[in-house]
């Protein structure tokens, strides 16, 4: 994971939020300042999604934000086809509505497209067009894995490179994984459909672009630009914020650079207390910025991966200040710092609740361990 760039700097005139201030309005916004009573479905439209390399992250993201909730609060939805897990932002698998996944996986069309290019060697002589439907044509008639999909599209083009014939079926068309993959305490392994196929309607157009920032600031403002082509994993985004500025409220962050939000979205007071907060690997909180800072101590940013593990991270006062993992007896909470006595109890308490919503047969204790420094 490469460290982001900073934004180009905008003028002085815009009033300054600080780190503080951005990290509160963030919180407010992604449902963690204050547990949500919304239920999973809306909550998952309002967040835009939530990314889901692996079937747990999307549990424990909703455990950290909305009140009473249950793992069956989501795999309900996932069961009934209201919900989906798709690739989408980023390249990367998320769970969204259904409604969401038809519009906004045409909306990112342009970066699927884009990552083809980097296969192109591996897919010479293959037409696209036909390569598209020969595998609608296969996992419409079946769910199929990615295994069974790169074995009858090799018996086609016999020369191509499997993992490229693979990749380009997945960047050509919107294939949603099938249940029971997605639920929760099922098992079953990845099979593939297309979201038009499993939810029995036709994919729509592509989103205005407009309504889309508006929604990304709805979900994460204030926010630049670049915060939002980091979010969406999409460029040349400055225009239709430019079309927008007139209805947006504009700011500035400490460092110069132009945030835009929503002129009556929620900015609490920098110093409103933030509770902990236990959140999966992968949690969009972290991953939707150019700029991390505002969750992201400098002096922590690293910490929460090694190599390609991603841990779990917690929230101190708004920022991740450590990681926790589940033993087969325990919940281990890893500091990065040293937590006064109160901040101990607080993180206890709310690995207590956490515990208690997401594994409430398991004796789980609580313990704190240490992380080994980064060398």
């Amino acid at each position: 994971m490469t460290k982001p760039s900073r934004p180009r700097t905008t003028t002085a005139t815009s009033p300054v939020l600080t780190a503080r201030a951005l990290n509160r309005a963030t919180l407010q916004r992604q449902l963690l300042l204050h547990r949500s009573p919304l239920d999973a479905k809306a909550a998952v439209a309002h967040l835009l999604g939530l990314q889901a390399q692996n079937v747990k992250p999307p549990y424990y993201a909703l455990a950290a934000r909305l009140d009473g909730f249950r793992p069956e609060d989501l795999s309900a939805p996932m069961a009934d086809r209201e919900v989906v897990r798709i690739v989408t932002m980023r390249s990367t698998i998320h769970t969204h509505t259904a409604d969401d996944c038809l519009t906004l996986r045409p909306l990112v069309q342009p970066a699927r497209d884009r990552e083809l290019t980097a296969f192109r060697k591996g897919l010479a002589g293959v037409d696209l067009g036909r390569l598209a439907a020969l595998a609608r044509e296969l996992v419409e008639t079946e769910p199929r894995t990615m295994k069974e999909l790169r074995e009858a599209l090799l018996a086609e083009w016999p020369d191509a490179d499997p993992q490229s014939l693979g990749i380009a079926a997945r960047c050509t068309l919107p294939l949603v994984q099938v249940t029971p993959r997605g639920l929760w305490g099922r098992s079953g392994q990845v099979a593939l459909t297309t979201a038009e196929h499993w939810l029995g309607r036709p994919a729509e157009a592509a989103p205005d672009v407009d309504a889309t920032v508006l929604r990304y600031l709805a979900a994460f403002g204030p926010a630049s630009v670049k915060d939002m082509q980091t979010w969406a994993g999409l460029t040349r985004l400055r225009e239709p914020f430019e079309r927008l500025r007139p209805r947006l409220a504009v700011f500035r962050d400490e460092n110069g650079v132009e945030l835009f939000d929503l002129p009556d979205a929620p900015r609490p007071d920098p110093d409103t207390p933030a509770p902990p907060r236990f959140l999966p690997e992968f949690d969009n909180l972290l991953l939707s910025h150019a700029d991390r800072t505002r969750v992201v101590p400098a002096a922590y940013w690293g910490r929460s991966w090694v190599g390609n593990m991603v841990h779990r991270t917690f929230l101190l006062d708004g920022f991740m200040a450590g990681v926790w993992k589940l033993t087969d007896d325990a919940l281990v909470i890893e500091p990065f710092g040293t937590p006064g006595r109160r901040e101990r109890e607080e993180l206890a308490e709310e690995g207590a609740r956490m515990l208690a919503a997401m594994h409430p047969q398991a004796p789980y204790d609580i313990r704190f361990g240490t992380v080994i420094p980064r060398g």
